[in-house]
């Protein structure tokens, strides 16, 4: 993924004061609902939010120290974990990476489009969620975690593929 991609994006990473405002509203969440932000759960959570694209975890792992020395797995695994259960990160399995969530809380259903050229992703309202919901229930499941991942191209490499 992203080695095809040859032409420009306008995105880029967010910025500074979208990170820190980012942090600052998941801690008062957290801190409103009676959870610590550990300093650790921090870290994590803002080089997803830097990052503004899916990281794998072990590129948290190398870049977890302010000085440049990495973390311990244990510590980056938990702190994921965490941040999943509390609606702040999502894994995309199909891509084995984490990426900060932009929709919603803990309980809503994630949905993402990722772009198989370039690798950038999109979070959106996962649109089958209250029928995946409803047939669950009657199924008599209790669904704790919905995420649908949607491969395709982004809107830049579809161009750029056209215009080829």
């Amino acid at each position: 993924m992203g080695d095809a991609c040859h032409h420009h994006h306008d995105d880029g990473p967010p910025s500074a004061e979208a990170v820190s405002g980012a942090l600052a509203a998941a801690d008062a969440r957290l801190t409103a609902e009676g959870e610590r932000m550990t300093p650790a759960r921090l870290r994590v959570l803002e080089l997803l939010l830097a990052a503004g694209e899916p990281v794998k975890a072990y590129d948290l792992i190398a870049r977890f120290g302010e000085d440049g020395q990495p973390a311990k797995p244990p510590t980056v695994y938990r702190a994921l974990e965490f941040l999943e259960r509390k609606g702040l990160a999502h894994r995309i399995a199909s891509i084995s990476a984490y990426v900060a969530c932009t929709e919603g809380g803990p309980a809503h259903a994630a949905a993402f489009l990722i772009c198989d050229c370039c690798g950038a992703t999109a979070e959106v309202t996962a649109p089958l969620a209250g029928a995946l919901d409803r047939a669950a229930h009657e199924a008599g499941y209790d669904i704790v975690r919905t995420t649908v991942e949607a491969h395709g191209r982004c809107p830049a490499c579809r161009d750029a593929a056209e215009a080829a």
